[in-house]
Parts: structure tokens; C-alpha cells; sequence
């Protein structure tokens, strides 16, 4: 005696588009930002500027203890004055041998002699000239000066600290356009490639905008298993520095049909759907492809096609060329 069909639920497949939107969190960053620090070491005696600060090109920053530099100039000034003092003697001495040597009143050896003290003399001179534009230097070196207009973002000094050379003590935020920042997952980064534009919007809830990406990071964050993704904002989105922002990044419009979790089996491993005969009722075993879990459909792709009739309930027990009867809902 043949059993009679077993009852089961099922929809008929309809292609339908479907596009994938990722929510990442991210931070408004400055497109440029400098590191700055002093070209000299020392003691910090001034500190004009904290985080927040805004600030302009060439204006003072904080200050180290320029005693010892300016001693330095002081003893470079005097030497040059010196050598300066001994190259116009020198050069009186020359000036005279030459006009006695030509009245063959002393020797040629003697006024070789005084040419050679005077280029030495001269020599004196243009070193002793040097080392008071380095001591100029070097003291300007204890000022420390903003490269750009800009806004401070970082401060790592304190009055009474005392820094090293090149050491970092403030970073600038320079002013100009402003990035937001994502530091996206591997996992969507190698199913759906980020398109041109990504739109942006405040943390909690707050104004949005569209950016243009400009930069993905060729190298994955190991500790995170991330990649740093690099959006412009518009002009029109002077945002904070720092401020608290999220990407939708929308994947490129896919054909797909859309079942309901209980729909999938497996089969080897794989997933696998029932698909009902509409003829004779009979079912047999499809493998899909998914290319997305969400919790109140599965995207699938391909192995069925629309049109088909797909058991969503009640085919826990089927087997290959069972007859089943669909249920009026």
C-alpha cells in the first residue's frame, strides 16, 4: 500500500535584489598630521599650548632653557670679533710688504710669509663667522614652532621635562580635509570590496554625508585581523577631530533569492534545500549556494532557480522521490 503524501510547507522561489550594508564605527582623523619636536635637547622652561589648541604657522610652542646657548653665541660672537680683529692686522701687514717689496726693501721670502699669515688669518675669520651662524641656530633650535596652521591633537611634555633631541612632544592636526577612519573586517573586505563612496554618519544619531574612499590598507592588522580603510569627508562636514562616526558600506546589488532558515538541510556538509515537483509532487534534494546568514532569511545565490517550489517546513524526514502535498495556509 502506498503511503499517502506527507504534508509540508513550501514557497515558490522568486528572484528578488538584494544589497549587503556593514555598519563599522569609526573616527574623524586629520588628512595630514606632524609630529613635532625639538631640534636640540634640554630642560622645558614655557608650555604655550595644550590639546585643542589652535594654532598658526610659525607661532611658539613651548621653550627649553636657553642659557647654555645663548653663552655659546655670546663666546662665538667674541671669537669672531677676534678673528676679524686679527685678519685686519694681518692684512696692514701684507699691504705694507707688498709696497716694500716692490722697492726690493725687504725679501720675496718675507712677503710670502705675510701672505700666508694673511690667509691664514682670513681662514680664522670665515670659521669663527660659521660657528656664530651655527650658535644662531642652535638657539632658535630651543624654540619649538607650529610647520602649519593647525589644531594640537597630542601633547607629550610638561614644564620642567627635559626632552631629547627629535624627541615627540606635540602632534599637529593640519588644517585641510578630513578623513574618516574604519577599521574594517578581512572577512568583508574579501567578500565584497568596498565601492567608491561610503556614507558617514555622527555617533549616536547625527548628521551624515557621502565619502570618497581613498585608501585601503594593503596590510591586515594581525591583532585585529582588520584593514584600514580611508574615507574623505566633503567640505561641508567639519566634524570634530576624534568624533565617534559610522560607515554603512554597501556591497554592489546581487540577484538572489531569499529563503527562511528552516528551509536549509545538508547534504555532505553542505547546505542543501528540498525542492517539491509540481507535477507529481515528488521531492529531491538541491545543493545551494549561501552567501548570507541573517537571522530572519538565508540569501542564497545559486543551485535553485525561481520558480521552483522549496520545502520550508516538514522536511526533516524527506527522502529522494517521496511524494509530499503542499499545505494551504
Amino acid at each position: 500500500m502506498t503511503p499517502p503524501p506527507q504534508p509540508v510547507n513550501a514557497i515558490q522561489l522568486q528572484m528578488t535584489h538584494f544589497r549587503n550594508v556593514a555598519v563599522i564605527s569609526g573616527e574623524v582623523a586629520p588628512r595630514f598630521q606632524i609630529n613635532l619636536g625639538f631640534r636640540t635637547d634640554g630642560r622645558v622652561v614655557e608650555r604655550r599650548v595644550d590639546v585643542g589648541s589652535h594654532v598658526k604657522k610659525g607661532q611658539i610652542l613651548a621653550r627649553l632653557d636657553n642659557v647654555k646657548k645663548r653663552a655659546d653665541l655670546e663666546a662665538a660672537q667674541a671669537t669672531l670679533q677676534s678673528a676679524q680683529a686679527t685678519l685686519q692686522l694681518k692684512q696692514n701687514i701684507f699691504n705694507r710688504d707688498q709696497t716694500l717689496l716692490k722697492t726690493h726693501v725687504i725679501a720675496q721670502v718675507e712677503w710670502d710669509q705675510a701672505r700666508e699669515a694673511l690667509s691664514r688669518a682670513q681662514a680664522d675669520a670665515d670659521s669663527a663667522l660659521a660657528a656664530l651662524n651655527t650658535a644662531k641656530d642652535a638657539l632658535t633650535y630651543t624654540d619649538l614652532q607650529a610647520d602649519a596652521d593647525g589644531v594640537i591633537i597630542s601633547r607629550q611634555l610638561e614644564t620642567g621635562q627635559t626632552v631629547a633631541a627629535a624627541q615627540t612632544v606635540l602632534t599637529l592636526a593640519q588644517e585641510g580635509p578630513l578623513d574618516a577612519v574604519f577599521r574594517v573586517p578581512e572577512s568583508h573586505l574579501l567578500n565584497e570590496r568596498p565601492g567608491d563612496e561610503v556614507s558617514v554618519s555622527l555617533l549616536p544619531e547625527g548628521d551624515a554625508c557621502l565619502a570618497t574612499v581613498r585608501e585601503v590598507a594593503p596590510i591586515l592588522d594581525e591583532n585585529n585581523s582588520t584593514v584600514r580603510l580611508k574615507a574623505t569627508l566633503p567640505s561641508s562636514a567639519q566634524w570634530a577631530i576624534g568624533t565617534p562616526v559610522a560607515g554603512h558600506f554597501a556591497a554592489k546589488e546581487q540577484a538572489v533569492m531569499l529563503l527562511p532558515p528552516g528551509a536549509l538541510t545538508s547534504r555532505q556538509g553542505h547546505p542543501a534545500v528540498w525542492v517539491m515537483d509540481a507535477d507529481n509532487g515528488s521531492v529531491s534534494l538541491h545543493d545551494v549556494t549561501v552567501a548570507r546568514y541573517r537571522v530572519q532569511d538565508v540569501v542564497v545565490t545559486a543551485g535553485i532557480e525561481p520558480g521552483m517550489w522549496v520545502v520550508t517546513d516538514g522536511g526533516k524526514f524527506l527522502r529522494t522521490g517521496q511524494r509530499v502535498i503542499r499545505e494551504r495556509n
